[in-house]
């Protein structure tokens, strides 16, 4: 299937590994030309040297950290200078903190607000413009499955996420009718850094070793097995495709069947 994104531009959030890394290897695959966003600088020019060395999509690097006051203004400026303008916008943050609901306390609470959720919203709202002008954006917001099932010892995440959901319906209905698409992709257990973190809290707190606890997880998900970082990034390319343009308002699980809610 051609997706129809050749020569889009795209900006990809929090890209120097795991699940953003993955997604804007996808969209230059596709042939669209892609700026990477993060904060570790080495990791975004090696990124950026393998896509450009396959000589699909072009790629371009910008070190930005989403705890900084000035994110917005540097990354829209990036976005301006780099790309010349935006296509497609992936919303991507690193998770917050483990820990239980008892553990969150205000300053936590406001600090990770500010990273996964305020400047998502400030900065989407910043690119609008660009894509209203030009009657065509896809926009998706990468989260949690924690959103429909709340993930035990996340609660900082399962607090947080949801607020984007609300977000993300309200404005897929508000510029739905500017040829511009906004969705959310739900990762369940697709193998990353982080994955391998939070199940390293949990042998130690369960006491057992991590490659049990793997097993016996990967044996509670009806596919099996643990997702690719390469299959969820499939699933988000589509959603920023030409074929998807009727796909909007919606929240994709990218799960394996883990989730056993409607």
């Amino acid at each position: 299937m051609d997706l129809g994104i050749k020569g889009k531009r795209a900006l990809v959030l929090a890209s120097s590994k795991g699940l953003g890394h993955g997604i804007a290897v996808a969209l230059a695959r596709e042939g669209a030309n892609v700026l990477l966003c993060g904060r570790s600088g080495e990791r975004l020019e090696s990124n950026c040297k393998a896509i450009n060395a396959e000589g699909k999509g072009r790629a371009d690097w910008i070190w930005a950290d989403l705890n900084d006051e000035g994110f917005v203004e540097i990354v829209s400026k990036a976005v301006a200078d780099k790309l010349g303008g935006i296509d497609i916008l992936i919303n991507n943050t690193g998770g917050p903190t483990q820990g239980t609901s008892e553990d969150m306390t205000a300053e936590r609470l406001e600090t990770y607000f500010l990273s996964m959720v305020a400047r998502v919203i400030t900065l989407t709202n910043a690119l609008l413009p660009g894509m209203k002008a030009q009657g065509w954006g896809r926009i998706v917001t990468v989260a949690s499955s924690g959103i429909i099932e709340p993930i035990p010892n996340l609660a900082l995440s399962n607090t947080l996420r949801p607020a984007l959901a609300g977000w993300s319906k309200t404005l897929a209905t508000e510029v739905a009718a500017h040829g511009i698409t906004v969705n959310m992709l739900l990762p369940g257990s697709i193998v990353t850094d982080r994955l391998t973190e939070v199940e390293n809290t949990i042998a130690k707190r369960t006491g057992k070793s991590p490659e049990q606890l793997r097993d016996e997880r990967q044996r509670l998900i009806p596919a099996g097995r643990y997702g690719r970082v390469e299959e969820f990034a499939a699933t988000a390319a589509f959603l920023c495709s030409e074929p998807a343009s009727y796909v909007t308002g919606s929240m994709v699980r990218c799960d394996g069947g883990a989730a056993r809610s409607l």
